[in-house]
């Protein structure tokens, strides 16, 4: 039934007015080569695999049992990863879950929310779902985020680091200022991408995530995801990471909607992943080097590649024909993410793949600028 045929009349003013998320293309193609949603390339942990089938071999008859509702051997392991007490840790079903429970639990209030408005287009999707105010400030030029242009009254602000899609990381330092400036606001870092971030070297700061601030601002969360490095898209665990008082709030609001919301396999399959340290730097540090190597290879090409901290790069081709290349890129089964938007209409985001994937991207870019220059003589 197409959506214009759909019978409203019983449904609420608030679904009626929605205006949903519309997640990354999840194209049905033999042999595709799929660069757009920013999954990982390579497979999670096997110890991943090995705790799940221990669940389902060893335990089945607890599957009949609710899982644990505050998810203790969880938290426990990422409070200890992050040298934090368990009281300063949630979890949720994927970050967009953890997400929502934010907007909910913190900025259900009279002033507006804060965001770039070039950022994760999840933010204004939850801003309307709950009738919340939101005012988007502009990147600079450069595309950065200015923490000036932040300094007015607010419920809060929200920031992914390293945004997306650009990639572009804040530096501990301006997370700091926006913290100390807004200490009646809570200030929400967004860290979906933040093991694949790197400082420079001589860099000021000695850590990447946020997570480091969280002892010195009872107004900073930060919230992550087992999506992106840990390459556990499909068993959906996120968690946030902030002072006592925030993550009972979250708790609160969490069991107003979903008491449990992470089952046995995802608790089980999210503690082995944290467990196995040597795998996961193994292959983050992985995507890092192919995401060096893809930027060289595009920047010969001609493109304009912003400098990335995440699993993906944000690329212009030299003439700004993005929408041009994604479709040509497309018949030849090879997805990446264009947005025709105002200001990024020119660019295209590609994830991070496997080598032989980024060989295929490569040779087909190649081939049409080789077309492209035949046209032009």
């Amino acid at each position: 039934m197409s959506e214009s045929k759909i019978d409203t009349r019983l449904w609420s003013s608030k679904a009626r007015n929605l205006s949903p998320y519309v997640p990354g293309e999840q194209p049905q193609h033999d042999d595709l080569c799929k660069l757009n949603t920013n999954e990982n390339p390579f497979p999670p942990s096997p110890k991943v695999g090995e705790a799940i089938t221990k669940v389902l071999a060893q335990q089945a008859d607890d599957l009949r049992l609710y899982p644990a509702p505050e998810s203790e051997e969880l938290r426990g392991a990422l409070a200890a990863l992050y040298d934090l007490d368990m009281n300063q840790v949630f979890v949720g079903n994927g970050s967009d879950e953890v997400l929502a429970l934010v907007f909910a639990s913190f900025f259900l209030k009279e002033r507006p929310i804060l965001a770039p408005d070039i950022s994760y287009s999840f933010y204004p999707v939850y801003a309307n779902t709950f009738g919340i105010e939101l005012v988007q400030i502009p990147l600079e030029a450069d595309f950065s985020i200015s923490p000036d242009a932040y300094r007015r009254p607010c419920s809060g602000i929200v920031i992914a680091n390293p945004n997306a899609p650009t990639g572009l990381l804040l530096s501990l330092a301006d997370i700091r200022k926006l913290a100390g400036e807004h200490s009646n606001s809570v200030i929400v870092i967004d860290e979906a991408y933040i093991d694949f971030a790197q400082y420079e070297e001589g860099s000021a700061d000695s850590q990447v995530s946020a997570v480091s601030l969280i002892n010195e601002f009872d107004n900073l969360l930060v919230t992550q995801t087992f999506s992106k490095s840990r390459s556990l898209a499909g068993l959906r665990v996120g968690m946030a990471f902030g002072s006592a008082s925030l993550i009972e709030a979250l708790t609160r609001m969490k069991n107003s909607f979903n008491s449990y919301p992470l089952d046995k396999l995802a608790q089980a399959g999210a503690m082995a992943s944290i467990l196995d340290v040597a795998y996961f730097e193994q292959a983050r540090q992985q995507v890092i080097d192919l995401r060096t190597s893809l930027t060289a290879e595009l920047t010969a090409l001609g493109y304009d590649v912003l400098p990335s901290h995440a699993n993906f790069v944000f690329a212009r081709p030299h003439d700004g024909a993005a929408s041009q290349v994604a479709n040509v890129l497309r018949e030849q089964g090879i997805i990446v993410r264009h947005f025709d938007k105002p200001r990024i209409n020119e660019y295209l985001r590609i994830t991070i793949g496997t080598p032989a994937q980024h060989e295929r991207l490569i040779n087909a870019l190649k081939a049409l600028q080789a077309v492209a220059d035949v046209e032009v003589s």
